[in-house]
C-alpha cells in the first residue's frame, strides 16, 4: 500500500459528510480519515470515530462537547476539541493533506483560513465561505500557494471542464439548476406552499437548508458568487440554466463556440471523490450513467418571476463588497423562519430584499468587518421577519 492521503472532515455527520465517508470507505487504500467534526450530533460522530479509528475529534456546540466528554462516548485517548478554535486546530493538524470543510453557515470560515495558513489543500463544500470572504480566502490561498478544490457538484464540474483551457479562451460559465421542488408549480400557488412540499426535492437528497435554497434558487445565486472567486471570471460571464435531470452539472463555453460539459448521476460521491483523490482517478463508489438505456436531457431558460432570490443574488454579485454576505445572512434567517413555520415561502425573498435595501454596501478591509456586517444583516433580517409575522 502506498502513502495514503490524510483527510480531515469538518461536518462529518451532514449529507456531504455521509457521502465523503462512502468515498473514504471505498478507497481506504488511498485515503485515511484522521480528524472529524460536527455541530452537536455526538452519537453519530462517535460511531464515525470508532469505525475509522479517528483520534482527533471536534464538537462545535459546547453543551454537546461537555456531554460527549461526560458520557465517555468517544474512543479512549481521543483528543476532543470544542468550538471554532477546536475546528481550527483540526484544520491545522500537521500531518494532514486535505481538509474538507462541509459545515453549515459561517462556522467554516475561520477553519478554512486555518487550513490555508497550515498549507493544506482546502476542499470546500460550504458556500458561505467564499460568499462572505472570497477576496480574503483567495488572497490567502494565493499567498500560501494552496489549492482550493470545489466540492459542490456545479463548481467541481466547472473545475474539471476548465482544466487545460486558457483563461482568455473562456466565454461563459453555465451553472445548471434542477429548478427545485416548485419548478413546475403554477405561480399562483406559491403563496400557499408548505414546508413538506419545499423539502420534497425531485433529484437530490440534501439537508433542509440546501433543499429550500434549491426551491428559491438562492443556492444558485450563492454558487454564482462562488464561481466568480473560484474561477476569476466577471459576473456577466456566469449564467444559469434549468436542467431537470441534474446529470449535466455545469458547462463551459469557449470563445470559439465549443461547449464542454461534465456529466454524472445526481450523487455527491462523484464530486467528492474527484476532489479527495485529485489529480488521480479511481473506480466510482456509485454506478455511473448507463448509456445502454434510453434517456433524454432537457434544458430550459429561467423564469425570473419564479426565482426572485436569484435576481437578488445576481445584483449582490455585481455590487460585490459586503452585499453577497448580506444576501447570504438574510437568506439564512428567512429560511430558518420558514422552517419554523413563522413565515410563508414567498416571504423569504421579500426579507432578503428588504435587508439588502437597509444596509449600505461597502468594500470590506478585513475578515472582522465581513463578520460584523454578517451579524448586522442577521439582526436586521430577524427584525424584518418578526414584523412580517406580526
Amino acid at each position: 500500500m502506498g502513502k495514503r492521503s490524510k483527510v480531515v472532515l469538518l461536518g462529518a455527520t451532514g449529507s456531504i459528510g455521509a457521502s465523503a465517508l462512502k468515498v473514504i470507505r471505498q478507497h481506504s487504500d488511498k485515503l485515511e480519515l484522521i480528524g472529524i467534526a460536527a455541530n452537536r450530533n455526538i452519537e453519530q460522530l462517535a460511531d464515525i470515530a470508532r469505525e475509522f479509528s479517528v483520534m482527533e475529534i471536534g464538537i462545535y456546540d459546547e453543551t454537546a462537547w461537555k456531554a460527549a466528554k461526560n458520557r465517555d462516548l468517544m474512543p479512549d485517548n481521543a483528543n476532543i476539541v470544542c468550538g471554532e478554535e477546536g475546528l481550527c486546530q483540526l484544520a491545522s493538524l500537521p500531518d494532514c493533506d486535505t481538509v474538507l470543510v462541509a459545515v453549515v453557515g459561517t462556522q467554516g470560515l475561520m477553519p478554512a483560513l486555518a487550513t490555508i495558513q497550515a498549507g493544506h489543500k482546502l476542499a470546500i463544500a460550504s458556500k458561505e465561505i467564499l460568499v462572505l470572504a472570497g477576496k480574503f480566502i483567495m488572497e490567502a490561498a494565493h499567498a500560501k500557494q494552496v489549492s482550493i478544490l470545489p466540492v459542490d457538484s456545479e463548481h467541481n464540474a466547472l473545475f474539471q471542464c476548465l482544466e487545460g483551457i486558457e483563461a482568455d479562451h473562456v466565454a461563459k460559465l453555465t451553472l445548471t439548476a434542477s429548478g427545485g421542488s416548485f419548478r413546475d408549480l403554477s405561480l399562483d400557488q406559491f403563496a400557499n406552499v408548505t414546508l413538506a412540499q419545499a423539502l420534497d426535492h425531485p433529484n437530490w437528497d440534501m439537508g433542509p437548508k440546501v433543499t429550500i435554497d434549491s426551491a428559491t434558487m438562492a443556492n444558485k445565486g450563492l454558487e454564482m458568487i462562488e464561481a466568480k472567486w473560484l474561477f476569476g471570471v466577471r459576473p456577466e460571464q456566469i449564467d444559469v440554466v434549468i436542467h431537470t435531470q441534474s446529470m449535466v452539472h455545469s458547462m463551459v463555453e469557449c470563445i470559439d463556440g465549443s461547449v464542454i460539459a461534465q456529466m454524472s448521476p445526481p450523487d455527491m460521491t462523484f464530486a467528492i471523490q474527484h476532489v479527495l483523490l485529485y489529480p488521480d482517478r479511481s473506480p466510482s463508489v456509485c454506478p455511473s450513467i448507463d448509456f445502454s438505456q434510453a434517456f433524454s436531457l432537457d434544458f430550459r431558460p429561467l423564469e425570473n418571476d419564479r426565482y426572485p432570490c436569484l435576481g437578488l443574488a445576481r445584483n449582490a454579485l455585481k455590487a460585490c463588497g459586503v452585499a453577497p454576505g448580506i444576501f447570504n445572512a438574510a437568506n439564512e434567517i428567512a429560511v430558518d423562519a420558514f422552517v419554523q413555520n413563522r413565515i410563508k415561502f414567498v416571504d423569504i425573498a421579500k426579507i432578503v430584499e428588504k435587508t439588502l435595501e437597509t444596509i449600505d454596501n461597502v468594500e470590506p478591509i478585513s475578515i472582522e468587518e465581513v463578520l460584523d456586517y454578517d451579524t448586522q444583516a442577521r439582526s436586521i433580517a430577524a427584525d424584518i421577519t418578526a414584523k412580517s409575522n406580526s
